[in-house]
């Protein structure tokens, strides 16, 4: 079921910018009288879920969820109507048509791409308003994974600040580590700041970690104290065949007391022996059960976590909620421009998904905030990679018409049919790639 919702949100999201998108070129070729042929959400090689002709315009839905097109008279797009090309050029042609009106109809779709996430921001801050972590209210200090403490972080520290600028919020940590390249970092430890020289291959290694598949542990997470709650049990779980009940409390592991939750899982994971003996408080009684582990390092409950941490919370007007939701849609921008930097690096190769990577950003529950907040996101990378210089790409298409402002010269059409073709075969090559290293992840090979 978990699987399905992530599914359904993600086709529901994509259905939406895709259509919208479309929507850009088509009202775009519209507004200059411009033929439109065949307007398809997603692709319909071979046969089509509907379609229907209204006017001069084909409407339909493919199946394939690859993304979606409109066919522009007098165009050489994915269509390759290379038999349209040869005769002349009639008024209602994009071809015919001047080299400022065939640029707007090409950047359409990702005008509407920005200006959809700009409004899907605006409407996410004024409805629910803005929640997150302060880094310096994590006041238990992180958790650590293997990596982190390589580079000397430890855990129960608070992250305060990169190179001595400050941290606002706890999740853009690891951003920040990966974007801005800083030497080091700034911790609360024990009650005094400690500076930490960050090693320089710790990118590498973030981005090898993160390559190795969906359900990675965090790298750096809050700390959480835990008091011995249970809240059920995992089928078959050795602490209940022990006798176990949801009623008691976790006192010891093997002897050992604990004040947070990774304690806790330290001492459960690192026991020795076969049988671990654990101490539980019954009501007024304290009771030594001993759990038959075998091979498992999991005790198979479900621990009452008490993250009492102080939330910042931000309410917004709608006035307001204008300039706040565009100046959160230019960071996002920003902040994923960033990330083509780290490409340089082999291993962000292998970190790069398809399919199952974005679906597997939505939530497993149906949350209408999440849903929107990562449909703008989504739509803002619509928009980045669609204005990328690579034929078969509104960008390819784009830079064709700036070469013709400038030169007030029209690309070869020999040239830009061959070049449409070498795009088109580099977009399915990325798109391949990017689906295998999603199967890749899934089996276990990275």
């Amino acid at each position: 079921m978990d699987v399905l919702v992530k599914i359904l949100q993600f086709l529901l999201s994509l259905s939406i910018l895709v259509m919208l998108h479309e929507m850009g070129h088509f009202f775009m070729a519209k507004l200059f009288k411009v033929r439109v042929e065949k307007f398809f959400i997603f692709f319909n090689p071979w046969f089509s879920i509907f379609r229907f002709k209204k006017g001069e315009t084909e409407y339909g839905m493919g199946w394939l969820p690859l993304g979606g097109y409109v066919k522009i008279s007098g165009m050489i797009d994915e269509s390759m109507d290379l038999e349209q090309m040869k005769e002349p050029p009639k008024p209602y042609e994009f071809r015919s048509k001047p080299a400022w009106q065939r640029l707007l109809i090409m950047i359409g779709g990702v005008l509407v791409n920005f200006l959809l996430a700009f409004f899907i921001y605006i409407m996410v801050l004024y409805t629910w308003g803005e929640e997150y972590l302060p880094a310096e209210n994590v006041k238990y200090g992180v958790v650590c994974d293997s990596i982190m403490l390589d580079a000397g972080v430890r855990n129960g520290d608070i992250v305060l600040s990169f190179d001595n600028k400050k941290v606002e919020r706890f999740s853009d940590i690891m951003l920040h580590l990966l974007l801005d390249e800083p030497k080091t970092m700034q911790v609360l430890r024990d009650e005094r700041v400690v500076s930490l020289e960050i090693p320089p291959t710790l990118v590498k290694k973030i981005l090898a970690y993160s390559s190795n598949g969906f359900d990675q542990k965090a790298l750096l997470a809050p700390r959480y104290k835990y008091n011995g709650e249970i809240v059920a049990f995992a089928q078959d779980a050795p602490a209940r065949n022990a006798g176990m009940l949801a009623t008691d409390t976790i006192i010891e592991v093997d002897g050992r007391g604990f004040t947070y939750y990774d304690e806790f899982q330290s001492l459960v994971m690192n026991h020795r022996d076969s049988v671990m003996n654990v101490r539980v408080l019954r009501g007024q009684d304290t009771l030594t059960l001993y759990l038959d582990m075998g091979d498992s390092k999991l005790m198979g409950i479900q621990p009452r976590i008490i993250a009492d941490f102080e939330f910042a919370v931000k309410k917004y007007s709608f006035l307001e909620s204008v300039p706040a939701g565009i100046n959160m849609g230019v960071d996002k921008v920003k902040s994923y421009l960033k990330q083509f930097k780290l490409f340089k690096n082999p291993e962000a190769i292998k970190s790069l998904g398809g399919f199952v990577s974005i679906g597997n950003v939505f939530p497993s529950v149906w949350d209408w905030h999440a849903f929107w907040d990562l449909t703008a996101f989504l739509s803002l990378i619509l928009g980045v990679m669609n204005l990328l210089p690579i034929p078969a790409l509104d960008g390819g298409h784009v830079v064709f018409l700036l070469y013709e402002v400038i030169t007030r010269r029209k690309p070869n059409e020999k040239f830009m049919e061959n070049a449409q073709i070498a795009g088109m075969f580099f977009l399915i090559f990325l798109l391949l790639f990017a689906n295998i290293n999603d199967i890749l992840k899934l089996i276990g090979i990275y």
